[in-house]
């Protein structure tokens, strides 16, 4: 992988960790006024595991191969 793909994964990685922060605050939030509304609730969490999924991911593409 050149520094070049290393960078904009990590800037990837960056905004992706950001989203994420930025859900879980929203989320929070939103719990915490009753009654709230569950559909928006369900579909905000859900798009917090896709983010996730894909940290995850690119975190791994990151991480340099080790020959065992």
């Amino acid at each position: 992988m050149t520094d070049e793909t290393n960078e904009e994964l990590r800037r990837r990685l960056n905004d992706l960790r950001t989203e994420h922060r930025d859900l879980d605050d929203v989320i929070s939030r939103l719990s915490e006024d009753v009654p709230f509304d569950q559909l928006q609730l369900k579909r905000l969490k859900k798009r917090k595991l896709v983010l996730k999924d894909q940290i995850a991911a690119l975190e791994s593409a990151l991480v340099p191969d080790i020959i065992a």
